[in-house]
């Protein structure tokens, strides 16, 4: 038998970083060895993503993953045996094929996306090799370590709805390291917690670790990130530039966008206004869906106007499907976009749309979840597909800091030359510099 060759495949209940239930698969091959990952969970969700199934009910407030985690012991399990986890594509067809409904809402989107990934696993322990190693080898790609994307201020679905802006971040693209990156944005972190303090707030942490926002309105939050790259020695836009997550489609539909902080609602041509004053007044490198996910118009009005001077990503808007990304490069929307596994729920979709997106010329970022747990994948994922950014939330709570640091392993193995630095926002904040903002 092939030493990749399925032999036995378990799931279990596990928990995330909000206390919710999650489903872990483990998948053990021929040779003996294993491989195990856990499916994250979004908070923000677009809604033509692979959708989660939970068991409803009172119950653990309907969040509970027994009926995922039966459907991939009784059904799941069977189907995989005696396949090779080295070929992920039949593996993820049979397991598309088996559930039959396009948002995976039969077997479950956690069901699925966490055994996918296990395979992954199991085939690169089956091979000896590091996960980001098997990976490059899928795609024939060149290992980069990528450039992170850090959370200090967390917002809208993370935070309460405290604020109605969804992450506030930092990217050290100036950096010439991985470490000296979370060195950098470590000082930056702490700066904001002690601004925070000052004012006297409460300092507390939201979904992603990044601090619980307490402000009068969103423009405060990014004024009070600029002082906090100060406070921490550095110049903003020089070394440190700020990426948003508006995350629009929580708050806009049909052209319409409610701030529910300031208490006003804008339409489609006012949030483009606000939103380009922004980009003109702070140094933003980099914002994710702008507009929401129904707003082709302004979505392409958007990056029409911007997308020469910052990174416009899609999330919701394109929700790691490879043909949403070909749709939108055709409408001339976003130059990036956000991948997130459990988001399409296959390793392979997931490929299949960091594909597409390399041969439309869009930048691309892997994304964990504001649910995560323990599990590093993404990281591999990351460094094997040669994605240029990583965001995973903030520089606290361990389920981040396990990435960050696995990170900081892979470049070990890698080497320093690994380090992809200003090379994914090229032509965006790097052209910008001489330029100036106004505050």
């Amino acid at each position: 038998m092939n030493a990749s060759a399925i032999t036995g495949l378990r799931a279990r209940r596990v928990w995330d970083s909000r206390g919710n239930p999650t489903v872990e698969v483990e998948v053990k091959t021929a040779s003996g060895v294993s491989g195990r990952a856990i499916a994250p969970a979004g908070a923000s969700r677009g809604t033509r993503e692979a959708l989660d199934l939970r068991d409803g009910g009172t119950g653990l407030q309907g969040m509970d993953v027994r009926r995922a985690v039966a459907n991939v012991n009784d059904h799941i399990a069977p189907l995989l045996k005696d396949m090779d986890a080295n070929d992920q594509a039949a593996v993820d067809a049979a397991l598309i094929a088996l559930d039959g409904t396009p948002l995976k809402s039969k077997l479950g989107g956690n069901a699925m996306v966490a055994t996918s990934l296990a395979v992954l696993h199991a085939a690169a322990a089956a091979k000896a090799v590091p996960l980001w190693r098997h990976v490059a080898d899928l795609t024939d790609e060149t290992p980069t370590l990528p450039l992170p994307e850090i959370q200090i201020f967390g917002g809208g679905a993370h935070a309460g709805r405290r604020v109605d802006v969804q992450d506030f971040m930092v990217m050290v693209p100036g950096a010439a390291s991985f470490d000296e990156v979370l060195e950098v944005t470590s000082e930056i972190y702490r700066a904001a917690g002690s601004l925070m303090k000052a004012k006297g707030h409460s300092v507390g942490v939201a979904d992603e670790g990044g601090w619980w926002p307490v402000f009068d309105s969103n423009e405060q939050a990014l004024e009070t990130l600029v002082r906090a790259i100060e406070a921490a020695g550095e110049t903003p836009g020089e070394r440190v530039v700020i990426s948003l997550d508006i995350a629009a489609s929580e708050f806009g539909s049909k052209g319409r966008y409610r701030l529910a902080l300031e208490e006003r609602e804008l339409d489609r041509d006012q949030i483009i206004d606000l939103l380009g004053r922004w980009i003109k007044d702070y140094p933003i490198a980099s914002i994710e869906d702008p507009l929401a996910e129904d707003d082709i118009e302004g979505m392409t009005a958007f990056t029409r106007e911007f997308g020469g001077k910052v990174q416009i990503i899609g999330d919701d808007y394109l929700v790691t499907n490879a043909d949403l990304v070909a749709a939108a490069e055709k409408a001339g929307a976003c130059n990036a976009v956000l991948i997130k596994v459990n988001q399409a729920g296959t390793v392979s979709e997931s490929l299949a749309c960091l594909a597409a997106a390399k041969a439309h010329n869009y930048r691309t970022i892997v994304s964990a979840r504001s649910g995560e747990t323990e599990d590093v994948s993404i990281c591999h994922l990351a460094v094997g597909l040669n994605a240029g950014q990583l965001k995973v939330g903030s520089f606290t709570r361990s389920e981040r800091m396990a990435k960050w640091n696995e990170c900081l392993r892979i470049g070990d193995e890698l080497g320093g030359a690994a380090f992809v630095a200003g090379k994914p926002l090229a032509n965006t904040w790097w052209a910008r510099q001489s330029e100036g903002y106004s505050k």
